[in-house]
């Protein structure tokens, strides 16, 4: 059985259905995660969930601790990593309230640890399809169901924050083609690649950002306003996506649990000892024994 993970805020602790609930502390080579892990079981699936900002909001989208947050996933046995965002929306029939479920990802973040690699081992993951199509599918499919209006594909693009854009900034994202804006999924979607997890976002559209004429800029007030309406039909996606998203012991054609397998490009003889022992969970089916 698959044990599913998700990322997201506070208003998801309490999904419906979701039992033997228990927070655990997950230590990682890569320091502390944003906050001790829930699990929990959701029907015959176990979940587990981050808080992405810690509990109360405490952390800054560039101080989030990814490496952490994805390595606690996957040492807790997690395959599939459900994330959920709030975004604004950078396209008129994207309204707030909307749910999108985003197929492509551009980034602007700044010095954000995005790779697990490094300190003597070099590796290169394919990238250019950087979700999961099953796990998107059956998230937009859950999303469908549940009776949100939902949109399927898009590109999602990661600012830095903490600040919302500029008018000129939010324009010329609109030129390139962007769906919607956010602060989180970068560099969180390339670490789960790397993890070999299959990843997938539901982004919440909070706000039009500052680019739409007639609209008011995007304020703290306003996208909370819309999160509280839109809330509910994120937390009906997500406890319906969980079930479906437990495929067992079918087989994946996603290729996202081998993504490593033709990765890493040092001579394992030359990792060092350190190195190697530190990303053992990642990387210790694909090197052969010492």
């Amino acid at each position: 059985m698959d044990k599913i993970g998700i990322i997201g805020g506070s208003g998801l602790y309490d999904l419906p259905g979701l039992s033997d609930t228990k927070w655990v502390g997950v230590p990682t080579p890569f320091g502390e995660a944003s906050d001790e892990l829930l699990t929990g079981k959701l029907g015959m699936t176990e979940v587990v969930f981050v808080p992405r900002h810690g509990r109360g909001h405490r952390i800054l989208p560039q101080e989030i601790n990814f490496r952490a947050n994805l390595w606690a996933l996957k040492k807790l046995g997690v395959t599939r990593v459900l994330s959920v965002s709030a975004v604004g929306s950078m396209k008129e029939e994207i309204e707030p309230g909307h749910l999108v479920v985003p197929d492509q990802f551009i980034d602007r973040t700044q010095g954000r640890a995005s790779t697990f690699f490094g300190d003597g081992i070099v590796g290169h993951v394919s990238f250019g399809d950087p979700v999961c199509t099953e796990l998107a599918s059956t998230i937009y499919e859950s999303a469908k169901a549940s009776g949100a209006k939902v949109h399927k594909g898009g590109t999602y693009i990661c600012i830095n924050g903490p600040q919302f854009s500029t008018r000129a900034e939010s324009n010329s994202y609109r030129q390139i083609g962007v769906s919607v804006i956010g602060m989180t999924n970068m560099p969180e979607a390339k670490l789960a690649r790397e993890a070999e997890l299959c990843y997938a976002t539901l982004a919440l559209s909070t706000d039009y950002d500052c680019w739409y004429a007639g609209h008011d800029a995007v304020t703290v007030e306003a996208v909370l306003a819309v999160m509280a309406k839109n809330i509910d039909a994120a937390k009906k996606t997500v406890a319906a996506a969980i079930p479906r998203a437990n495929r067992g012991d079918a087989k994946l054609s996603c290729g996202c649990a081998t993504a490593l397998k033709f990765a890493v490009m040092t001579d394992p003889k030359r990792v060092p000892p350190k190195t190697r022992e530190r990303l053992e969970l990642l990387v210790g089916k694909i090197l052969p024994p010492l």
